[in-house]
């Protein structure tokens, strides 16, 4: 089963080792929650991502956005590789009672099952006046199809799974509140931020925490005007977790 740490390395472009390997264990099928603010390039990572699994020669990938994405990030040869695209199933629920229906029909749904469950804009659906206990279903039942789905497919393969929430600088108590429930049921995280200070003119700074499972890691993601994109160790990061990490109840890597 590939290690969702390698996963998101693969997709960053940054390769693999037998010493890279052995630094990561959080596998594919544990959940991954992508965090960041407003144009911080969480559908632009999700859709690289899908492209990266498309190419396995496994499964289909199933993408999952409240709204059609307008285009599609640019700067990867994977992108204009129409079996790829073929590969990425995208569905749009446009509310949070159809994206429940939606995750619970894909129990009975027939054909291959996907090898990766991505889901863009949590937010959009947890703004619907969800309660707690709403907030924690719709997270539990996003993890129980990606467990039905790697039941599917077999041992040894499995399907990740990845989510994208947009998250506030200053959000308040009720925000608060979802986020400190969704991520219970997501111990693995991935913080994205826009820092003017990377080598880039819009570059971004990832933070991938495995959950306790594995010791953080942090790159530079920097894009350039055509939509390619770099990526870079971060500065700061050697090999041991930085010391600027707050408590995730605070919302800050």
């Amino acid at each position: 089963m590939l290690r969702m740490a390698e996963a998101l390395r693969r997709v960053l472009n940054l390769g693999s080792s037998a010493e890279s390997e052995s630094e990561y264990t959080a596998e594919a099928g544990s959940p991954l929650l992508l965090l960041g603010g407003p144009g911080s390039g969480k559908t632009a990572l999700l859709f690289a991502a899908a492209l990266e699994a498309a190419g396995e020669g496994r499964g289909p990938v199933l993408f999952l956005t409240r709204r059609p994405l307008q285009s599609l990030p640019r700067g990867r040869r994977a992108a204009l590789d129409p079996l790829r695209l073929q590969k990425i199933r995208f569905q749009y629920p446009p509310s949070t009672h159809e994206l429940l229906q939606l995750l619970c029909s894909a129990h009975e749904a027939r054909g291959p099952a996907p090898s990766l469950l991505l889901l863009d804009g949590l937010e959009e659906y947890l703004v619907e006046d969800l309660g707690p206990q709403e907030a924690a279903y719709l997270a539990a039942l996003l993890l129980d199809t990606a467990a039905h789905f790697s039941h599917r497919i077999g041992a040894g393969q499995g399907c990740g799974l990845i989510v994208a929430l947009q998250i506030q600088e200053e959000g308040d108590s009720g925000e608060a509140l979802q986020l400190s429930l969704v991520q219970r049921y997501f111990p693995a995280q991935c913080w994205l931020h826009v820092d003017a200070s990377g080598p880039g003119q819009h570059c971004l700074r990832a933070c991938l925490d495995p959950g306790g499972q594995g010791p953080r890691a942090e790159w530079w993601l920097a894009f350039r005007p055509d939509g390619e994109m770099t990526v870079t160790p971060w500065p700061a990061q050697a090999g041991k977790p930085s010391s600027d990490k707050g408590s995730s109840s605070e919302g800050q890597p």
